[in-house]
């Protein structure tokens, strides 16, 4: 779709690229390298820069948390993330979700227009002790359909959510 793609390594504390249109930050284990992240400064300078730039923001699972205000690991330990979204997730008391999901956009976001739905799988033990509600990303179901209310947050062209998306539907 003429997409160029640029990798770049958080934990390495590298920015995403300084021209890039969008930032990507996939799943992974931020609990186990709170420290790494919350002390990347030119990760943290990047990204900022690419916000203030109106570049498209968007992180799941584990980058869903490195996109809130902090990350609470299994010890107890708050280590700030990049405030991003106005999110808290801890591991303190972990609580396994998983599943897959039928989601709604609640809002427009980088990737879709309010009312677009997707398809995506969530598995993760962290939980969210902390979320505004001003700005849910999506109304989640489970497979089933039960309704499992909002999932995820997003603030102008920054989104993120727990949620792993697989397609839309």
């Amino acid at each position: 779709a003429g997409a160029e793609l640029f990798p770049f390594a958080p934990l390495a504390d590298e920015p995403p690229p300084a021209g890039c249109d969008a930032v990507f930050l996939p799943g992974g284990y931020p609990e186990l390298h709170a420290p790494q992240l919350a002390t990347g400064e030119r990760f943290h300078r990047g990204m900022y820069a690419a916000v203030k730039r109106g570049a498209a923001v968007y992180g799941e699972c584990g980058g869903y948390m490195a996109l809130g205000d902090a990350v609470i690991d299994a010890h107890g330990r708050r280590h700030a993330m990049l405030g991003l979204l106005p999110a808290v997730t801890s591991f303190a008391a972990p609580a396994m979700q998983i599943g897959y999901r039928a989601l709604t956009l609640a809002a427009d976001a980088p990737f879709g227009a309010t009312g677009e739905r997707f398809r995506g799988h969530e598995f993760h033990f962290a939980r969210v002790i902390a979320e505004a509600q001003e700005s849910p990303l999506f109304s989640a179901a489970a497979a089933d359909g039960t309704a499992l209310g909002p999932a995820g947050l997003c603030r102008g062209r920054v989104a993120g959510s727990f949620l792993h998306l697989l397609d839309s539907e």
